[in-house]
């Protein structure tokens, strides 16, 4: 069985840079997210398996770990689906708006894997190993004000993820998982901002500043699959030069003193 690679929230942003740099170096990919269309013009560009699956579903993530199984089987799986939603004061803070983000971010990931894991350990017995790697973010590593409910699910996705490479231990099985920083997609802020487009476009983010792009995250992404299987990177946290922290991006061109 050759390489192939289950990528959630493959629609767009990060995910759907994943799929096609799977694609140009010539592994197998299935590319899973909720947007039809979307996925269907990514299957037409890259030749991946599109499988529309809701993770936050429990009964569509079932069917997709099925699909998964009786088209080949997979021996990795990026866990991409997640989001962010609002900037409001921990006081103000909507719970219902939390709860989406917890079921995305957090208990999306683990039905995720849950259902996988039996595939990718059939995947693991043909070829050696399996890989699976949670894409997170800085916001897990260090809280910021107005960040409160994306910064507790992405810490919680933080921490299932070190759970989950403890409880696989000595298994073929490597657990990895990305923390990027500051990256620019047509749809996080948008997202963010509750699909305002003029929202979002005051925030500003992307500013007198170079943020990541999804094809630089994917780029890494991809490299810690293509490691040996004896390496495992547990943690790699990538930013733009720009941001030093969670709380410091730098405006205007970077000069030396």
């Amino acid at each position: 069985m050759s390489q192939r690679i289950v990528v959630t929230g493959a629609s767009s942003g990060i995910g759907a840079a994943t799929v096609r740099r799977f694609a140009e170096l010539g592994w197998q990919t299935v590319a899973v997210a909720r947007r039809e269309e979307r996925l269907r013009k990514l299957a037409e560009e890259t030749g991946c398996l599109p499988v529309v699956c809701d993770v936050t579903d429990e009964q569509q993530v079932a069917a997709m770990a099925e699909t998964v199984r009786q088209t080949g089987g997979a021996t990795g799986l990026v866990n991409n689906a997640g989001g962010a939603i609002g900037l409001d004061l921990v006081e103000e803070a909507s719970n219902d708006e939390w709860r989406q983000m917890f079921e995305v971010n957090v208990i999306g990931l683990r039905s995720v894997t849950a259902a996988l894991l039996p595939v990718l350990r059939e995947g693991a017995g043909r070829v050696g190993c399996a890989s699976i790697l949670n894409l997170t973010s800085t916001a897990g590593l260090g809280a910021y004000a107005r960040g409160g409910g994306y910064n507790a699910a992405k810490f919680a996705a933080h921490a299932v993820t070190g759970a989950l490479r403890l409880e696989l231990a000595g298994e073929p099985i490597r657990v990895m998982e990305l923390a990027p920083g500051l990256v620019q997609t047509e749809e996080f802020a948008l997202n963010r901002m509750r699909g305002n487009a003029d929202a979002a476009a005051g925030l500003r983010l992307y500013e007198d500043v170079q943020p990541l792009t999804a094809e630089d995250v994917a780029e890494v992404l991809v490299g810690a699959f293509e490691r040996p299987p004896h390496v495992n990177q547990d943690l790699i946290v990538l930013r733009p030069v720009a941001q030093s922290s969670n709380f410091h991006v730098h405006k205007g061109p970077l000069e030396t003193r």
